[in-house]
């Protein structure tokens, strides 16, 4: 296949047609910025669990139990209390005032409250129901009375006392910290279909003015939920960019200052990268694809490959200027080799990209789309607008003899560094095949010990983490991020809690639940927990439509008998009449309560189950679908660990999937490309080896480093592919460009590396630092993102600097059209 007409004719727009070209990508930047006012955020986790079985089978047991029974939605608040004993007196009147404050303001649509101060006044006078009461039954109490009902309230409720702090004294009768519960009415609102948070919640601006409020009564109250949570995953993307994009324009400035040396070749650059970002972003809004944190790693990238191309145009234009040709022939054999280097590059970094589109989570294929569209875009803005730019502006600096000092090429054999770059070559002289051989040996053992790096998913990785560093906090407005507390309360609830507030699994049990035998196998059950389940005297925590039959018995006499009659074993779980006793039960004032845990046509029931905050996600849906097996019926295991254990799972299996894809499908790519342009196909095969190598040590830093595939390091392994195929493909294109000519296969090489190898070395300095500078985002997510991408393009030049010059000596002796002859006087005289 002949493809050097298209290069030529792109080569005559590109040199006699600049204007137009420049007229055309201009009319493009106004089309794509149209799309700019259109782009939305979801800055939530709930985007990662939409897709999920996990997740479907939840939505199915909200739907079927829990929306049925509220005719408006339903959220809850939490007011967590600390003091030295939050079970004070006092301190219990602050709670009581912290809820009727709520209770007081109709913005805050308060339903319903509940806290051990509530339960401790009714347990003083029964007849206060009312909050006002029980602040008034408080206030008249003694200290000895307030501390010898609540000793009795806590040990009469085993429910109320998991709101209270575990270390919580008896005898004493103090804990360090207590939970009140508000419920809020949330007309037309959905609070619970998913697993994980989203971005925006009804609940928000209750919580935010509930903060207002609940500060008037003093003490320490925080006020926690997901509206909350919800807040600060939105701020945090702003404080992210804020914080990152500054500091990454600075250094990319600053190395790129010194890659251009020419203010008006500075100025090509950033414009060029500036048309990158806006075409990307704008196409997201045009396609309406959603900003998420995902997103935010998008820019560093684009800038990457767009530095790489910038650097490497203006270098190989400047190889020919310093030759003596003009700015059309400088052009022309500048463009003719790099369009196809480009096309190389920009071929298999969207593969790498796009091998991401495979994933089962929407956002990790929104996140592959758009960053292999945007590679498409820079492609052809520093492919042919970069170059025709130049070409434009270079002419008109001749007429008006305008010129600066940096108008040398990088890697010049005379500079520091063209003397540095060859050392790669001066290995491949000496031994090559033993040097080849240890670095396969090294590959495979580093790739080896890699394979056990972990995966998880979890709203922290989304959150700043509960302190800054100091430099962070420091910072001067607007790059100082705002203060964030969820990270430091979710910490303080495990710590302190023996439940973790709220953290459950849920059992789906699918059958005919009247049956004789089915409450009695939903009790049963409950038998010998396992390790990550609360327990309570041999048994696990739960509460399913057995809880709510034994509650109503224990208030309803007529009730009990109907259950002593149908009780064969006299252990208070009815074993026959079953649909009777379901029929009394619902129709009783318990019966909104037994809907959310017993179907209408009870062929279905809902189990929901306590488990310890400090337990793995993986030790706790084991040991949810361990006990889904113990009942006969059809059982699911639900609940958000479940679901987002679900996730971390698809996040590594999409990880190594889309690893493998892009591999393939690359190294299928370069042999096709190494076969039509230079008819060496095998070259292809060695292009990889770089790759590999670069592979294999990030899997093992990332194993030595603790970092997991979680939803945007997961992505890391493609992404790795496709960038790192950037410095290879340069390196060996560059030299099967080189080997064409009359040297040998080493003074190929030492060209290459001179004159490819000083572009590749500004490109990976100005890149490693960009990105690299993820690592100060306020997010654990993009800070080790950053890290990762910026020790892969160190892996990958490292590569294919050091390590690729010995495997393309392998290739000229074995495989290349001619021997090379390797002699100390060739050397010498390179």
């Amino acid at each position: 296949m002949d493809y050097q007409p298209y290069i030529d004719a792109v080569d005559d727009w590109i040199v006699n047609r600049s204007r137009t070209v420049l007229l055309a990508f201009l009319v493009a930047t106004l089309i794509f910025s149209a799309g700019l006012p259109a782009i939305s955020t979801d800055s939530g986790t709930s985007q990662f669990t939409n897709d999920v079985p996990a997740q479907t089978a939840l939505e199915n047991v909200n739907d079927e139990f829990l929306t049925q029974s509220f005719e408006e939605g339903s959220g809850t608040t939490q007011l967590i209390q600390r003091a030295n004993n939050a079970l004070s007196k006092d301190e219990q009147l602050r709670m009581l005032r912290a809820q009727h404050r709520m209770r007081e303001h109709e913005d805050l649509r308060v339903e319903s409250t509940t806290s051990v101060a509530s339960a401790v006044a009714q347990t003083i006078n029964p007849d206060a129901t009312t909050l006002e009461a029980q602040i008034r039954t408080l206030e008249r109490a003694s200290d000895s009375e307030v501390e010898s009902a609540t000793r009795t309230t806590l040990e009469r409720s085993p429910g109320l006392a998991s709101t209270v702090s575990d270390d919580y004294n008896s005898k004493t009768v103090s804990a360090s910290a207590t939970i009140g519960v508000v419920t809020h009415r949330l007309p037309n609102a959905d609070t619970g279909g998913s697993a994980g948070t989203s971005g925006s919640s009804p609940l928000t601006s209750i919580q935010e003015q509930a903060q207002v409020v609940v500060a008037s009564v003093g003490g320490t109250i925080t006020v926690f939920g997901s509206g909350i949570i919800s807040s600060e995953l939105t701020n945090v993307i702003t404080d992210s960019l804020l914080l990152v994009v500054p500091a990454a324009v600075l250094l990319i400035l600053g190395f790129l200052v010194y890659s251009y040396r020419d203010p008006f070749d500075l100025l090509l650059g950033v414009v060029s990268l500036a048309m990158a970002i806006l075409w990307t972003f704008g196409f997201m809004g045009l396609a309406g694809i959603a900003f998420t944190q995902m997103l935010i790693a998008v820019p560093p990238l684009l800038l990457a490959v767009g530095i790489d191309f910038g650097i490497h145009a203006i270098n190989r234009y400047r190889e020919e200027r310093v030759q003596g040709y003009s700015i059309s022939d400088s052009m022309r054999t500048a463009t003719d080799q790099l369009l196809v280097a480009f096309t190389i590059v920009t071929g298999t970094t969207v593969i790498g990209f796009l091998a991401n589109v495979t994933s089962s989570l929407q956002p990790i294929r929104d996140f592959g789309l758009v960053a292999g569209i945007g590679i498409v875009f820079t492609f052809l803005i520093f492919g042919v607008f970069l170059p025709a730019a130049k070409v434009h502006l270079d002419r008109f600096r001749e007429r008006h003899d305008i010129s600066f000092w940096g108008q040398s090429p990088l890697g010049d054999e005379k500079s520091i560094l063209g003397r540095v770059l060859p050392a790669g070559v001066k290995i491949g002289q000496t031994a090559p095949a033993i040097f080849v051989v240890a670095m396969l040996l090294l590959t495979a053992g580093v790739g080896l010990y890699g394979t056990d790096v972990d995966s998880k998913f979890t709203q922290d990785d989304f959150l700043p983490p509960e302190d800054n560093p100091a430099f962070i906090d420091q910072l001067p407005e607007p790059f100082a991020p705002g203060d964030y507390t969820v990270t430091e309360t979710t910490n303080y609830l495990e710590d302190h809690f023996q439940t973790g507030q709220g953290d459950s699994v849920t059992l789906y049990v699918e059958g005919p639940m009247y049956q004789d035998s089915a409450l009695e196998q939903l009790a049963k059950a409950d038998d010998d927990p396992p390790d990550s389940f609360v327990s309570e005297g041999g048994e696990a925590s739960s509460t399913s439509i057995v809880t709510v039959i034994r509650d109503y018995a224990d208030q309803s006499e007529e009730f009990r008998r109907l259950v002593a009659r149908n009780d064969e074993d006299g252990n208070g779980i009815p074993d026959d009449n079953l649909k009777k006793v379901y029929a009394a039960l619902l129709d009783s004032p318990y019966g909104s309560q037994a809907e959310q845990y017993i179907a209408e046509d009870y062929r279905s029931a809902r189990v929901v189950y306590d488990v310890k905050a400090d337990a793995e996600q993986a030790a706790i849906t084991q040991d949810a679908k361990s006990v889904a097996d113990r009942l006969r019926f059809e059982t699911t295991a639900t609940g958000s660990t479940v679901v987002l254990k679900a996730v971390s799972d698809t996040i590594a299996n999409s990880a190594l999937q889309s690893m493998i894809l892009a591999m393939l499908a690359t190294a299928l790519f370069l042999v096709f490309s190494y076969y039509v342009t230079e008819g060496y196909p095998s070259l292809g095969i060695v292009n990889l080896f770089p790759i590999a190598v670069a592979i294999s040590f990030i899997a093992g830093t990332m194993r030595y480093a603790g970092i997991p595939f979680n939803a945007l390091t997961g992505t890391i392994l493609s992404i790795a592919i496709g960038l790192g195929v950037d410095y290879s493909a340069h390196t060996v294109h560059r030299f099967a460009e080189e080997y064409e000519g009359p040297g040998t296969a080493i003074e190929s090489l030492y060209a290459t590396v001179r004159g490819t190898g000083g572009a590749l070395t500004a490109s990976m300095l100005t890149t490693v630092t960009g990105i690299g500078v993820l690592v100060i985002a306020v997010t654990p997510i993009l800070g080790q993102f950053g890290l990762l991408i910026g020790i892969s393009i160190l892996y990958s030049y490292l590569a294919s600097m050091f390590i690729l010059p010995a495997s393309l000596v392998l290739w000229d002796r074995y495989i290349g059209y001619r021997t090379n002859v390797r002699s100390d006087t060739d050397a010498n005289s390179v």
